[in-house]
């Protein structure tokens, strides 16, 4: 199940126009042959996997990353719902393709276009398919972490890439990139919390402790991330900090 959800997934990456897409016949039949139960599996195969390729973009890519900083900082703004949970969902989800992109490319380029063209077979495909996806985890996922699930695997080290199975590389790049996500949420609420107890220091000083200091300092949180050209310096560093 996890090797076709990752060749379904590198597929969409690329769009729709670089994998054709396959013809079904929904029978309600008997199989009369051991092909034919084989067939009808396929296509329940498919359909879980229209179901489950939400969770598998959530825990190979970058969406994480890019939806917890986000969230960390439409909190640290203050602004309530202003961006839209659906508009930060959207925007996390299209920089996860720009970024996972050249991924998607090569594993394509090296397993799912070798198997359409049927030069080599599944199993072959499927490594090849997996070994850019395993070395963009690895290259963004701390070896404590790594670590963590060979041993709670009692599993040995493991000597090259290849050897390291996704049953262990996803959960562990998966922490790795929630300890990043709050990393750089905790940097973004430091300049916008100073700004908080500055007003706040000031409201006191002029004895107006009924006025919440949100009401005040939101204008000019929100005055100084324009200034800075906010969106433009969080994309642009988020981008940068992947491997």
């Amino acid at each position: 199940m996890l090797k076709l959800l990752l060749l379904v997934f590198t597929a969409s990456v690329l769009g729709a126009e670089a994998v054709a897409i396959p013809t079904m016949n929904f029978s309600l039949s008997a199989p009369d042959t051991p092909q034919q139960l084989v067939s009808s599996l396929n296509v329940l195969v498919v359909l879980t996997l229209l179901f489950l390729a939400p969770s598998l973009v959530l825990v190979m890519t970058t969406f994480t990353r890019f939806v917890i900083v986000f969230g960390f900082l439409r909190q640290a703004l203050g602004t309530q719902q202003v961006p839209p949970t659906q508009l930060l969902v959207m925007l996390a989800m299209i920089l996860t393709f720009f970024v996972m992109e050249p991924v998607g490319t090569k594993a394509y380029e090296a397993g799912i276009k070798p198997y359409m063209e049927k030069k080599i077979g599944y199993e072959e495909a499927f490594d090849k398919t997996a070994l850019p996806f395993k070395n963009f985890m690895i290259r963004n996922t701390r070896e404590k972490d790594l670590a963590l699930f060979f041993r709670v695997r009692k599993m040995e080290n493991p000597k090259t890439v290849a050897d390291v199975p996704l049953s262990v590389i996803v959960p562990a790049f998966v922490i790795s990139e929630l300890k990043t996500a709050f990393e750089i949420g905790f940097l973004l609420f430091l300049p916008f919390l100073v700004i908080d107890m500055v007003v706040a220091s000031i409201l006191m000083s002029m004895g107006m402790m009924m006025l919440p200091p949100v009401m005040i300092s939101l204008p000019f949180k929100i005055l100084v991330f324009v200034l800075i050209d906010g969106w433009n310096l969080i994309i642009g560093n988020l981008i940068a900090s992947i491997k």
